[in-house]
């Protein structure tokens, strides 16, 4: 007799919520901050009128908000795997 097993393959997903969506922007914030500094050379693709954000151009912050999503995202599955969202 041949039985069918149907795995779950994927993983729940919760609704979006304001706490997901302050995470995130909580990553992505601190993110730009740290590249702000920790980028050496700056300024090299188009600059974007930011108040404050002299040198920051479009490339750096592509890249330091690609890499806040990246820690956004691990922090909101750490966060609901822990079952603290």
């Amino acid at each position: 007799m041949h039985t069918n097993i149907f795995l779950k393959i994927s993983a729940s997903t919760s609704v979006w919520s304001l706490k997901i969506a302050l995470i995130m922007i909580i990553c992505n914030i601190v993110c730009i901050g740290i590249g702000r500094y920790a980028i050496k050379v700056r300024g090299l693709g188009p600059s974007i009128p930011l108040a404050g954000s002299e040198g920051l151009g479009l490339p750096e912050l592509l890249a330091t908000t690609s890499l806040g999503h990246v820690i956004g995202a691990g922090t909101i599955l750490g966060l609901r795997s822990q079952g603290i969202i």
